[in-house]
């Protein structure tokens, strides 16, 4: 019987102080019907915005065909689904469908463990990578860690970026390598090509795999498919979940030919995986991206807000694209609070001074220039 001493819903994150009963575009709708601009996408999710039209259309014609069977039918809008996404990732050949970015990421470790026989993981000083076991082992977060030490993997956390960290490290030792191409949680954390290329050298001269994180990177938010155009790094996985579906709840791990010939069937498994649903959604959410230039606008978006808050409170703006992080400083909590107070909704992160703006690839002028002209207010002490 359920008692009054805890909340039927456990709670998780510290949630904003009203409900969201509505979106549409780049906006989102409380319980009053008040609008507030959306900078945070549902935590990187809304690439396409709210509920587009095509988007709903794919999800609600699909759901009158069939909402669901598992991998043990051949169901051919899910080998479409893999074609279309092998082809706008363009250089993993295989695709292995789930339902979220910590599941992505723990069967990409699985696969490195298996492949390689090897025992330990290299991560980096400020990733995250998820809550579940594999994943946490490789997410350097001592809070998220405590109490599940003796079940995670050894994994070795270097500097990310550091060319010199590299060097001396046995990367033998290493089933795999993994990295988030921009640290977003960790504050929007970004490293130079050379970084990545002798990563990439490194791992193939030891046989040790190199995984991309791409839950966040990806989908056009960086104005590429995936980072690793941007830095022209090919990994030999990389996992992805977030905007890939516009919020229909999907992962992926994308792999290399070298990698998918080396597995047999029955190494992975989803009974959810590449669902009907989730297979309309992405691929209504891929020809979205394309068929309104969505990664191009999110390089002018990118540089709109770049250039409009120069001379503000925010000293410098980093990471790519629609993964931006404004540095603030001491003056960052207040800042929010403010941009809060008039309806626009950003996320924080591991830095205490720097806020993120993770918006939809289609953020529109309006927004941009609303949470433009708020900062300045916020600057000039108006507010």
């Amino acid at each position: 019987m359920h008692t009054n001493l805890v909340p039927a819903l456990l709670p998780t994150y510290a949630a904003y102080p009203f409900p969201i009963l509505k979106g549409v575009g780049d906006q989102v709708f409380d319980d009053d019907g008040n609008a507030y601009w959306d900078f945070y996408g549902g935590h990187c999710v809304c690439a396409t915005g709210h509920s587009h039209p095509t988007v709903v259309d794919a999800i609600s014609a699909q759901a009158g065909e069939l909402i669901f069977y598992s991998t043990a039918a051949r169901i051919p809008l899910r080998d479409e689904a893999a074609r279309a996404l092998v082809q706008f990732a363009d250089g993993p050949a295989s695709v292995f469908f789930c339902n979220s970015g910590a599941e992505a990421v723990e069967n990409a470790l699985k696969i490195a463990l298996k492949l390689t026989g090897r025992k330990g993981f290299l991560a980096f000083d400020g990733s995250f990578h998820g809550r579940t076991l594999l994943a946490l082992s490789v997410t350097d977060d001592a809070a998220l860690r405590k109490g599940y030490e003796d079940f995670l993997v050894p994994t070795t956390f270097l500097p990310f970026g550091n060319m010199d960290a590299l060097e001396g490290v046995d990367f033998s030792s290493f089933a795999a390598v993994i990295l988030e191409p921009i640290q977003s949680m960790a504050g929007v954390k970004t490293a130079d090509a050379e970084w990545f290329a002798t990563l990439r050298s490194k791992c193939h001269t030891a046989g040790t795999l190199l995984i991309f994180d791409e839950v966040q990177t990806g989908f056009g938010r960086l104005g590429r498919p995936f980072a690793a155009h941007l830095y022209e790094v090919q990994p030999d996985i990389t996992t992805c979940a977030k905007s890939m579906a516009s919020g229909m709840p999907m992962g992926a791990v994308l792999l290399s030919e070298e990698v998918a010939s080396q597995l047999k069937p029955g190494d992975l498994g989803s009974t959810f995986g590449g669902g009907p649903l989730a297979c309309a959604a992405l691929l209504a959410t891929l020809s979205v991206i394309h068929s309104e230039g969505l990664m191009a606008r999110a390089m002018e978006a990118s540089r709109l807000i770049q250039q409009g808050l120069v001379g503000t409170v925010v000293s410098a703006v980093q990471g790519q694209g629609l993964l931006l992080g404004l540095r603030a400083g001491s003056q960052a909590g207040a800042l929010k609070k403010t941009l809060l107070s008039k309806r626009i909704l950003v996320g924080g992160s591991g830095d205490p001074g720097v806020l993120r703006l993770m918006p939809s690839l289609n953020v529109s002028d309006e927004a941009i220039q609303t949470l433009l002209d708020t900062i300045h207010d916020y600057q000039e002490g108006t507010l």
